[in-house]
């Protein structure tokens, strides 16, 4: 994919499939992040296609009224277009629509970018409680990593919507 600016682009967000693994994890190499623990099975992934080519993806493992967001990644040609903020977007409003209070994840350089969000720093340990099943905090307890992470945290606010009501605002 060549640099194209997205508003030039069909920009079209899915969620994966388990056949979409390889798609997944070939954009997280391509963007030098970990492979090891994702399992779409575990959670929620979406993947966003520039035009038919996927140009990015993010996923959400879930846990008991929280969520972990992980592999957060957009391809170097496709970035600071907005395509990293729709991700997110869509995996806090999936996370809203299940009625989670709180969304977690891990970053160690880009906090900037996700205070822009409302996320605020929290432990290592605060997620391990919250999401001990998560495959993404099950690697970092196995691994040995998950001390030395930089963990976030957004409490959100569920949407209080009736089976069958409309949702007001």
């Amino acid at each position: 994919m060549t640099h194209v600016p997205l508003t030039d682009m069909h920009v079209k967000l899915r969620q994966a499939a388990p056949a979409d693994l390889p798609i997944v994890l070939d954009l997280l190499t391509r963007c030098g992040l970990h492979t090891s623990s994702v399992d779409l099975g575990a959670g929620t992934y979406w993947i966003a296609d520039l035009d038919g080519v996927p140009g990015g993806c993010i996923g959400l493992e879930h846990g008991q009224g929280v969520s972990l967001i992980r592999s957060t990644a957009v391809v170097p040609e496709a970035r600071s277009q907005g395509l990293g903020r729709a991700l997110v977007r869509s995996a806090l409003t999936h996370a809203t629509l299940r009625g989670d209070r709180s969304v977690y994840l891990f970053s160690e350089e880009a906090g900037d970018y996700w205070r822009r969000f409302g996320f605020v720093p929290v432990t290592a340990d605060e997620i391990s409680g919250a999401l001990p099943d998560a495959p993404q905090v099950v690697s970092g307890l196995c691994n040995g990593w998950i001390g030395g992470e930089q963990a976030w945290r957004l409490d959100v606010q569920p949407l209080d919507v009736q089976p069958g009501e409309a949702a007001r605002g």
